[in-house]
Formats: structure tokens, C-alpha cells, sequence
């Protein structure tokens, strides 16, 4: 029991920054305390004393806000950060070195009772905050479960699942780095991306320009929209997140507001080029006041 102790309080001391000393482990921290609550609970359920066992493990979730099962393996070096809302079930198997955050549910979705209803997680797993891990299967080595997934099937070593149902993301997926990378790659197109990618304009290779008698000044929207679509808009990969904030999500209410911008921008080229036909027709076309600027409104947009 000690020597358990001792490896769950260096474990936090490794894993978590905001631990500043042993002490400050012992006392402040429910998921130690609640893994402590644990170890005897299951020794009481495994010894057949379930009645007993079912009670200690009630107190612990009334002095940490976490319910673990005594039925439920742990194993060593388990940390349970923050905790509150953490549910694991009875038949539940957790390996060495896994880390779970607030909010995760480790459950089942078959009422047989002697059947195998939880998750097994290998070791060294990371299931971030408020991920719901149902049914009895296995999440390997390694693996990292997203904040907020839902997992209902089995997950491969060392992969990651995000989303609700969870998919499995390849390895030059978890990074956005890597995915703006091979978006910055790709040939140039003129007019709007392909729909789910938002992406927004370059600089204008050109200065605006216009003819003598004050006519359409289309240069710069046309080079704008001509320039292609290097940059991604933040937010547009998904990776993994311990917590279910993703600090590089971008607000949906921007992404639509800059798909308008693009939008506009590329109706009002074509108005100016059905100008510039008409007049060359020998029509006369009143100029607007004020040509549209894109490339301000989506920077107004962003502030």
C-alpha cells in the first residue's frame, strides 16, 4: 500500500505542473484520495465483503465526487485529475499509467449481469475531459481519447479518437501544424474554396488601380480572390484535447461571416465584369460609390 502511495504521489508530482509539493498532493488531491478509497473497496469486494466494499467506495464518492465500483481494476500509477463527475464501472479494467480527466464516464451499455459491460484501457492511456467510453471493449496502449468523445468501439494502440461517434485520427491528422503545412501545398485556385475548408484571401499582388474617368475598380478584389487559398483558417483540424476547449477552435460565427465576405467578394467581381462587358458594348454603367474591400472587412471581422 505505501509503495502505491508513493508512486501516485510521484506520478502527480510528474504529470501535473500545477503540483508544487508532496504534501500539497496528499491532502488537496480528491483523484489520489479517491484511488486510495478504491484500494480497499476492492479488496473488500474481492475478499466477498461486497456490501461493505459498495459502502466504502459510497464514501469516497461523497468525499471526491468520483464513483469508482470496488469491482473496477486499477492499476498503478492511475492519476484522476480533478475528477469531479469521474464514473467507472464495475467491470471496468484501467492499466499501469493512465491518465483521466474531470467528467469521463468509463461505462456500459449492456445490463447482463457476469458480463464483461466496461472498458479495458491499456496502458498508459489519456481519456480527456468528458469523454464517454461505453461498452466492453479495449482502448490500447497509448491511445488518447479527445475531450467529449464518444467511444462505442474498440481503439487501436497508440491511435487517437476524437468527435462523437468517435473516429480514429491517422497520425498526420493530430497535428494542425502538419495539416497547414499540407494545405499551403496544394496549387492555387481562383474563386471559393471546397465546401468545410474556409480559408481566406492573400495580400493583392497589385495596387487597386482604375481608369481615367473613375471606372470599376476591380483589380484588387480580383486579385484577391485570384491569389489562391494558402492560409486555413484556425480550428479546422481536429485533434486531440485533454480538456474540451480546443484552444485552436475558431468561433463558428466568424467562419460564417468570412464565408459571406468571400461570397461577396466573388459576386461582386462578377458584377464588375458584366460592367466592363457592357460597357465595352457601349453601354454606360454608373459606378458605385465605394468598391467592396474584402480583404478589410474580413480583418474588421477578426478584431
Amino acid at each position: 500500500m505505501l509503495n502505491n502511495l508513493r508512486e501516485d504521489i510521484a506520478c502527480i508530482l510528474e504529470r501535473d505542473p500545477a503540483a508544487r509539493s508532496k504534501l500539497e498532493v496528499v491532502t488537496c488531491y480528491p483523484g489520489l484520495h479517491a484511488i486510495m478509497v478504491h484500494r480497499l473497496a476492492h479488496r473488500l469486494w474481492k475478499a466477498d465483503f461486497f456490501w461493505l466494499g459498495r459502502f466504502i467506495s459510497h464514501l469516497g464518492r461523497m468525499l471526491t465526487g468520483i464513483e469508482i465500483h470496488p469491482g473496477a481494476q486499477i492499476g498503478r500509477r492511475v492519476f484522476i485529475d480533478h475528477g469531479i463527475g469521474v464514473v467507472i464501472g464495475e467491470t471496468a479494467e484501467i492499466g499501469d499509467d493512465c491518465t483521466i480527466y474531470q467528467g469521463v464516464t468509463l461505462g456500459g451499455t449492456r445490463l447482463y449481469k457476469g458480463a464483461k459491460r466496461h472498458p479495458t484501457l491499456g496502458k498508459g492511456v489519456v481519456v480527456g475531459a468528458g469523454a464517454q467510453v461505453l461498452g466492453g471493449f479495449t482502448v490500447g496502449d497509448g491511445a488518447r481519447i479527445g475531450s467529449n468523445a464518444v467511444v462505442i468501439k474498440p481503439v487501436p494502440a497508440g491511435a487517437t479518437a476524437v468527435g462523437s461517434v468517435a473516429r480514429i485520427i491517422e497520425p498526420d491528422e493530430t497535428s494542425l501544424h502538419d495539416q497547414a503545412a499540407q494545405h499551403a501545398a496544394l496549387p492555387d485556385t481562383a474563386g471559393l474554396p471546397s465546401q468545410g475548408v474556409l480559408t481566406r484571401p492573400r495580400e493583392p499582388a497589385a495596387p487597386p488601380c482604375s481608369d481615367s474617368e473613375g471606372g470599376w475598380q476591380t483589380a484588387p478584389l480580383q486579385a484577391l480572390l485570384a491569389s489562391g487559398t494558402s492560409a486555413q483558417f484556425p480550428g479546422d483540424g481536429t485533434g486531440f484535447t485533454a480538456y474540451a476547449v480546443d484552444p485552436g477552435a475558431a468561433d463558428p460565427l466568424l467562419k460564417v461571416l468570412h464565408e459571406l465576405i468571400n461570397h461577396t467578394a466573388e459576386q461582386d467581381v462578377r458584377i464588375s465584369r458584366l460592367c466592363q462587358a457592357l460597357e465595352a458594348l457601349g453601354s454606360k454603367v454608373e459606378n458605385p460609390a465605394v468598391p467592396f474591400d474584402a480583404q478589410r472587412l474580413s480583418k474588421l471581422v477578426d478584431e
